[in-house]
């Protein structure tokens, strides 16, 4: 077995629900001047899992610009999320009909507490995560950087526990690392930072921590180039996990000379 201090991007896939991904960067479908420039910022990033507001994305009208004429199931992994929804009861109908609609099985829940924050709701987050899981859903879930309830989560079933780094759509970057290492440190799922990344070093630092993937729409949709600014993420994603599988070294309050002065005349 390999050296997992030598592993590349390619032979360190995510696993999420048994399934392999080579990309750890996940990408949404909002906030984007089309539904083409969705498309080409989400091949420049790499992404294979796209996620799909289903309350927000035309899907099925054929008289309106549709998401699946440019970002199709055939080429990316669709992950139905519920943003929008304030109550379990509300996230659960969403994701049932969505699944009668599409057959998905896999999907992002989200439960939010209030529109200014936007902060996940978490005493409902778990009650709906109950009910998906029981009801035979694959669910990753948005939540609070709190690792409690992570392991909450984690614990009622969960394939994948998604900390906010910051709030969404704040560009605010990773707010609280220590959290977000503390819920790594416990989880036997993967771990992806969703929410509140704003540039490329916010993705590096995630991944630097140990997160298994990051997941951002509005850093890449709102910048002004999105397609350059989605292959900066790629790279951003790789170089994160690669740094955080070599070993940073440690911090030291004093200077280190690089070349050794033992011997020098």
């Amino acid at each position: 077995m390999p050296d997992t201090a030598s592993q590349s991007p390619v032979d360190d896939p995510l696993v999420i629900a048994g399934k392999t991904y080579a990309s750890r960067l996940i990408v949404g479908t909002g906030k984007y001047a089309s539904y083409e420039q969705n498309a080409d910022a989400a091949r420049a990033a790499g992404a294979e899992i796209v996620t799909v507001a289903l309350r927000r994305v035309n899907l099925s009208n054929p008289n309106e610009p549709r998401l699946t004429d440019h970002v199709t199931p055939e080429e990316f992994t669709f992950l139905p999320n519920t943003a929008g929804c304030y109550t379990a009861d509300e996230a659960v109908r969403t994701l049932r009909l969505a699944r009668e609609a599409g057959g998905w099985n896999l999907v992002k829940l989200e439960v939010l507490a209030d529109q200014k924050t936007l902060y996940p709701n978490m005493p409902e987050t778990l009650k709906a995560a109950e009910a998906l899981i029981k009801d035979g859903f694959e669910v990753m879930v948005y939540c609070s950087d709190d690792p409690v309830y992570a392991r909450l989560l984690e614990e009622a079933g969960c394939v994948a526990i998604m900390p906010l780094g910051s709030l969404i759509g704040s560009g605010l970057g990773i707010m609280n690392p220590v959290n977000i290492r503390l819920i790594i440190e416990a989880a036997r799922v993967p771990v992806i930072v969703d929410a509140g990344v704003g540039t490329a070093s916010d993705a590096a630092i995630a991944m630097e921590l140990g997160c298994d993937g990051v997941l951002m729409n509005t850093a890449i949709a709102q910048a002004k180039d999105p397609v350059r600014m989605a292959r900066a993420m790629k790279h951003a994603v790789i170089a994160g996990r690669e740094a955080y599988l070599a070993g940073r070294m440690p911090k030291k309050r004093y200077a280190d000379p690089s070349s050794p002065l033992a011997g020098l005349i």
